[in-house]
């Protein structure tokens, strides 16, 4: 087995264990946020420490590939950053974070997963992956592709209206309403993780489906979070309203 497929594993294996830990324990940070778990830092300064590696350090593997200068990896390449550098870079600035902490323990633990899953799927586009350029008319390509920018417009239309929730210097909660707001509790974590299942429909590999199923594993328990600090807070929140997959879960 090589390195880059035990790399895979471990993250497979990792997602099973955070799904099952996030299952009996609420990650402590954003809205559930308590002490109890060390140190922290600012929520904003977290966040972009957190996920720089999944821009840098993806950057450099991928640089280290013999494809690098390919048409179908540089492509790939373009579809990953443009989803982390607004997640590391303008999510963070946007956010309403004045007072929020996180504890160093979520961003440790976020920053080895980036190292690892950006090794994971830098090395594979850039180096191991054989893509021509017919690949581009591949309907997995297409598929993936679409599926990817449709899930990054979810997410990112859905934490714009989480930011219009409040004006400048307002605090506290409300309950999110139109769009997909009104079928799901999270829309921005149904998008992402349908960003990534885009992912691994378009680089059609293993290191993209691990990537999927960890999406997967940590987001719909916290989804599931989240839906219960909305019907536990608010007394009037919508019945029908699903946590993260419409009229399903």
């Amino acid at each position: 087995m090589s390195g880059h497929t035990l790399a895979v594993w471990i993250e497979l294996g990792l997602a099973v264990i955070t799904a099952l830990a996030l299952l009996f324990v609420t990650a402590p940070y954003g809205r559930h946020q308590r002490g109890g778990w060390g140190s922290t830092i600012s929520a904003r300064a977290g966040w972009v420490i957190m996920e720089s590696p999944a821009v840098l350090w993806f950057g450099a593997v991928y640089a280290a590939g013999d494809h690098r200068g390919d048409t179908v990896p540089l492509i790939l390449f373009a579809m990953w950053q443009w989803h982390y550098l607004q997640r590391t870079l303008i999510f963070p600035l946007r956010m309403r974070a004045s007072g929020k902490r996180t504890p160093l323990l979520v961003v440790g633990l976020a920053i080895g997963f980036n190292l690892l899953n950006g090794y994971v799927n830098a090395r594979w586009i850039s180096q191991l992956g054989r893509y021509s350029v017919d690949w581009l008319s591949d309907p997995r390509f297409i598929a993936g592709a679409g599926l990817f920018a449709a899930g990054w417009w979810i997410n990112v239309r859905a934490d714009r209206a989480l930011f219009r929730l409040r004006g400048p210097g307002e605090s506290g909660y409300a309950i999110p309403r139109g769009g997909l707001y009104e079928l799901v509790s999270c829309p921005n974590y149904l998008g992402e993780t349908l960003e990534w299942c885009g992912w691994a429909l378009a680089t059609w590999s293993f290191a993209g489906l691990a990537f999927a199923v960890y999406t997967a594993a940590n987001l719909v328990p916290r989804a599931l979070d989240h839906h219960r600090w909305y019907r536990d807070r608010f007394a009037d929140y919508p019945a029908p309203r699903k946590a993260i997959i419409p009229f399903v879960l």
